[in-house]
């Protein structure tokens, strides 16, 4: 199906709006369905030329429930319900309602979009982990700690050093 304009839309509306040519017979001629037609002209009934400006909107949680509870009272079509609250689809409204059925209220909440933001990690002194004195207990074991971290790498630099040095006395002898 292609993409019409506002002004396609209008066009088409008004053909029929007019008079002089059937639903289906435009809806053949724009290769549309005629649902669709049917829907345009039910926006145009409702809400005149301007039902066809584009518009980005989101909707209110309590907007959807108003729609929903409107479709519920009075048995109107989603089709209708989307000429008469002037929403782009009428798709979009059957999806609130099943969203609405499935999940209940809070699946109609609007949800955040987009990467969530980096959050920057602070850092907090926990009265556990005070810097201990200098010449205490604590400090000195701390000390031996690195120490010995710094000990066991020297050991493994030196371990590796010297395997690399046969490895290029073997590859020389060949």
């Amino acid at each position: 199906m292609a993409k019409f304009t506002a002004e396609d839309r209008i066009q088409i509306v008004l053909r029929y709006v007019n008079g002089n040519e059937a639903m289906n017979e435009i809806a053949q001629e724009a290769k549309v369905s005629l649902s669709i037609v049917s829907g345009w002209i039910r926006l145009y009934e409702q809400q005149g030329i301007e039902a066809f400006q584009k518009k980005y909107t989101s909707y209110s949680l309590q907007f959807k429930m108003d729609v929903l509870n409107y479709m519920n009272e009075t048995g109107t079509s989603s089709y209708d319900a989307a000429a008469i609250f002037n929403i782009s689809s009428p798709r979009l409204i059957r999806n609130w309602r099943s969203k609405f059925e499935q999940g209940g209220i809070g699946a109609l909440e609007q949800k955040k979009k987009g990467r969530p933001p980096m959050k920057k990690e602070t850092k907090k002194i926990d009265s556990k982990k005070t810097i201990p004195a200098e010449g205490s207990v604590e400090a000195l074991q701390k000390k031996i700690e690195l120490l010995e971290m710094e000990n066991a790498y020297l050991k493994k630099l030196n371990a590796l050093v010297q395997l690399q040095e046969k490895l290029q006395t073997k590859s020389k002898r060949k």
